[in-house]
């Protein structure tokens, strides 16, 4: 039997726990060759590593003397919180990881939160001490006063703190004092974090994350909570509605070595495992006892807070790049994700082939849109939005706590933006040249307002969000008043007609690019929208008088990132996204029908 240690690591997106988990694999000499690359080994899937953030937790383990560690790593946006709260039930303490520089962010508060209510016993790391003008002492303070307000208790306040470089790959128990690897940290672990209770009798485990394997079908995995598991057992798969049970048997068990699995003959208490075999179960379900089966309560989630409609696309160049076009293929496709994405809600829409699809933020949703175009589907996403709920007879929405951190002499821009939004300042610090602004604003209000803030900052704006919780609804909000520039006809854009038309606003298309009637083309710089036809060209005469072929000068077009497009359009609008485009477009493409429907 060896001694055992689960961990979960938490950190604000970009504090670089990805990149110690790496570290700490390394220490344990697993992949020497395989690091020496210099990709990181755990985002191993492509959004996740263009975007340089984990989306899915990913399970670990290292040897180190004779114990094994088992990491689990965790998503840090609370978009991805479906994530989290599964994940955090596997560990028996966490690591904190805190940027030496940019301290607490919402998004570290916001895991920490759940890890302190579930009892879970902290280190907080310190990292990038390495960077100029850091602040290490002074961000060891604030990571206590947050705890402190999250209410932790004593045995949590009395945390161990350890301080380094996860990039360099070295920490160290006292601050200013550089060593040349990681073990300080991993003797930490093995000293402060409290080894899984170990509970004889009949077994039990809930199922909290689930893989997908191509040859086995779906794996289920936990934490055994009680008793020993061993391959071939007869056991019973308690369902968690607390009433269904189905009579099963496991057909393999693996345990997690380094980056892959390897089969086990017995998973004793408090290991965590990967069951082959088990049909038709849930995350949130538990496996028992054959005989007399006790189910585990299930993991509660945090419910949604956005919709979106998803439909098929019927613009007029569909079919065009995707392999799968049809309302059956996309039900199938958001079928599937419900199978492993806990947070995600499906409902028929209005008509036969469009779907309403419940996520926690435009992130959330944007990334299973992102997923779903380069597997190869073609679909068309409708405005986002919020979930409204009555609340003992009031009208309730999603209220989020945001935090912006930009250069103090945009502050005062930040503030009228964030508060024509409805939002509220709760607080504001200002150091070294740049201010922090926390408010509390409704969801509603930060749809949109990322790109804005980024043109009125210069790009110096950091903006980061988490939901608080549904308070009454805060009236109507102010979005986007410009109008859309709307194509005449279908063709070839052509840069003689987008010259004379710059005056009108500003261009999504290119010359040469093909557009269809009734795709949005621009923004006009007034309300109300504008149908414009760019697919005049020059009319040629065998006339030549000096001075008429002027060189044209066009603006570059706007080019917008999947969130962007989403938080951009109007309620009478659609993204159409296919795996090699994406479009604005009208929801009624003809002109005549949009002007009937207006009236």
């Amino acid at each position: 039997m060896r001694k055992l240690r689960n961990i979960a690591i938490i950190a604000h997106v970009d504090h670089g726990k990805t990149t110690l988990v790496d570290k700490m694999i390394l220490q344990g000499h697993l992949f020497r060759n395989a690091a020496s690359a210099g990709e990181l080994i755990l985002d191993n899937n492509d959004i996740e590593r263009e975007r340089g953030i984990t989306i899915l937790s990913k399970n670990v383990s290292v040897i180190y003397k004779d114990y094994k560690i088992n990491i689990i790593d965790t998503p840090g946006h609370s978009d991805f919180g479906g994530e989290v709260e599964r994940v955090l039930n596997m560990a028996d303490g966490v690591l904190l990881l805190v940027d030496a520089f940019e301290g607490t962010m919402p998004q570290t508060r916001f895991v920490l939160q759940k890890a302190l209510a579930l009892g879970k016993k902290p280190i907080v790391v310190i990292n990038k001490v390495d960077k100029p003008n850091c602040r290490p002492e002074f961000v060891n303070e604030q990571v206590f006063d947050l705890m402190f307000t999250l209410n932790a208790n004593e045995e949590q306040l009395d945390y161990r703190t350890v301080y380094g470089s996860a990039k360099q790959g070295w920490m160290s128990n006292k601050l200013g004092e550089r060593t040349d690897n990681i073990t300080p940290l991993l003797d930490a672990i093995i000293d402060d974090i409290p080894e899984p209770a170990r509970v004889e009798g009949t077994p039990q485990m809930l199922i909290t994350s689930l893989e997908y394997s191509p040859y086995v079908g779906r794996i289920a995995v936990g934490k055994v909570t009680r008793g020993t598991l061993r391959p071939g057992m007869n056991v019973t798969l308690a369902k968690r509605d607390g009433v269904t049970m189905v009579k099963t048997r496991i057909k393999d068990l693996m345990t997690f070595e380094g980056l892959g699995k390897s089969k086990a003959e017995e998973v004793p208490c408090g290991e965590i495992c990967a069951i082959v075999g088990i049909e038709g179960f849930e995350i949130g379900d538990t496996i028992c006892d054959y005989d007399n089966p006790e189910p585990l309560e299930p993991i509660a989630i945090d419910e949604p807070t956005m919709s979106m409609l998803f439909t098929i696309n019927d613009s007029p160049f569909f079919g065009r790049d995707g392999k799968y076009v049809t309302s059956r293929h996309i039900k199938e496709r958001l079928d599937r994700e419900l199978e492993k994405n806990l947070a995600l809600r499906v409902e028929p829409g209005a008509t036969a082939d469009s779907f309403v699809v419940y996520g926690r933020g435009v992130l959330h949703l944007s990334v299973l849109i992102e997923t779903m175009r380069r597997e190869g589907y073609e679909l068309q996403v409708g405005q986002p939005k919020v979930i409204i709920k009555e609340i003992d007879g009031r009208k309730c929405e999603p209220v989020e706590e945001l935090t912006i951190d930009l250069p103090d002499e945009y502050s005062g821009k930040a503030i009228e933006m964030t508060t024509k939004r409805k939002g509220t300042l709760v607080n504001m610090v200002s150091e070294n040249g740049r201010t922090r602004l926390e408010f509390d604003i409704p969801s509603r209000g930060i749809i949109g307002l990322r790109s804005n803030l980024l043109t009125a900052t210069a790009g110096e704006a950091v903006m980061a969000h988490r939901f608080k919780d549904f308070e009454p609804y805060k009236g109507e909000i102010e979005m986007r008043s410009n109008g859309s520039l709307i194509a005449m006809e279908t063709g070839q854009a052509y840069a003689y007609a987008i010259n004379k038309l710059q005056d009108r606003g500003r261009f999504f298309v290119s010359p040469g690019d093909e557009i269809y009637c009734g795709q949005v083309v621009g923004e006009s710089t007034r309300e109300g929208d504008i149908t414009i036809n760019l697919t005049k060209s020059k009319k040629l005469t065998n006339m030549r008088a000096s001075g008429s072929d002027e060189k044209m000068n066009i603006a570059p077009a706007v080019i917008f990132s999947l969130e962007e497009a989403l938080e951009y359009i109007k309620e009478d609008e659609y993204v159409e996204v296919t795996p090699k485009a994406m479009r604005l477009r009208k929801i009624l493409l003809d002109e005549t029908e949009r002007k009937r429907a207006a009236k």
